[in-house]
């Protein structure tokens, strides 16, 4: 039994070389193996393997933001029992022991996630999900494999380690055991935007004479990924309300500009504004016991290359007002 990870990637891909695999048989990649159908010969270097394993470069970078999304494989790749080893000229080898035809029953996966800020490890949820433990796993025939989806926000920086574990049952013609083997992936979660705002007063409004600010927020893509921006809404404390004066602001006004969403190459930077006053009838916005107002949070979503979807909230962003 082997482990597989990958994600989806316009990259070459990298085969893994099948263990256990006779001299006298060809050597070619099992299918499971493959992120697609090729010849073998056109990427002959076989996958290095470890106790922790880094991802591998075609995996891609993780960021803060976004899900950490990939699929777990595991491979039956023991070759089929009833092929006999074969000598010069592809004969059976005279007085060649048969080898003890194995069944493999009740295969199951399992995922657990280490973040730098948790001190347990997170158990993850699967699709789909396991059988329950009173149900029996999946039974796998030589060359199949069993696949789960494993998906997790990720929040924070720093080094993650995903752990891996396969258990199964190995049964023969006179005997069993349940063996199980366990793998880490080790990669290290990045930082996607860089987020730095800028609040100043503007004159009150002139309907009811409420206070009024101008929220301003630079958006500096310091991943090594194409980004474009989706939305960037605020979640605001009650009593405030706020106008959009970026790209949404333009749909449905006849403004063709209006729907072009920005797109961000690594370190450009993009630069929103808000109008945030006082609600007509609502109490005044009201400070806390540091001086300051708050307002609430900004949330900023995007897509990436391959569509995958992000999200980053900011703390609660406030002002002091002026005498």
């Amino acid at each position: 039994m082997t482990t597989r990870l990958s994600r989806p990637s316009l990259v070459i891909q990298h085969p893994v070389r099948p263990p256990l695999t006779p001299v006298d048989l060809p050597a070619d990649p099992t299918p499971a193996s493959l992120a697609y159908d090729t010849n073998a010969s056109t990427n002959p270097a076989p996958f290095l393997l470890s106790p922790i394993l880094n991802l591998p470069l075609s995996f891609g970078s993780a960021y803060v933001g976004e899900v950490f999304s990939c699929t777990l494989c595991a491979n039956h790749d023991v070759p089929d029992p009833a092929m006999a080893p074969l000598g010069p000229g592809g004969q059976p080898l005279a007085g060649a022991a048969s080898p003890k035809r194995k069944s493999i029953r009740d295969v199951r996966i399992e995922a657990e996630m280490k973040t730098p800020g948790a001190n347990s490890i997170q158990k993850l949820e699967l699709s789909p999900p396991n059988p329950s433990d009173d149900t029996k796993g999946t039974d796998l025939d030589p060359g199949d494999t069993l696949q789960r989806i494993v998906n997790f926000d990720l929040k924070e920086e720093g080094n993650h380690v995903l752990a891996v574990t396969v258990s199964y049952y190995e049964a023969t013609e006179t005997s069993g055991k349940t063996r199980t083997f366990r793998k880490l992936y080790q990669f290290i979660c990045k930082s996607s935007l860089i987020v730095r705002t800028k609040i100043g007063p503007l004159a009150p409004a002139a309907r009811h004479g409420g206070r009024r600010w101008a929220l301003e927020a630079q958006l500096e893509n310091c991943s090594e990924d194409i980004i474009q921006l989706e939305k960037v809404v605020l979640d605001l404390a009650d009593g405030l309300g706020y106008a959009d004066c970026n790209w949404e602001a333009g749909r449905g006004g006849g403004d063709g500009d209006g729907d072009a969403r920005p797109v961000l190459h690594p370190g450009e930077v993009e630069q929103v504004c808000f109008v945030v006053e006082e609600a007509g009838g609502s109490p005044r916005a009201q400070q806390g016991e540091d001086g300051r107002i708050m307002f609430g949070i900004l949330g900023i979503g995007w897509r990436g290359e391959m569509g995958n979807r992000g999200f980053l909230s900011t703390g609660k962003l406030g002002t002091r007002p002026i005498a």
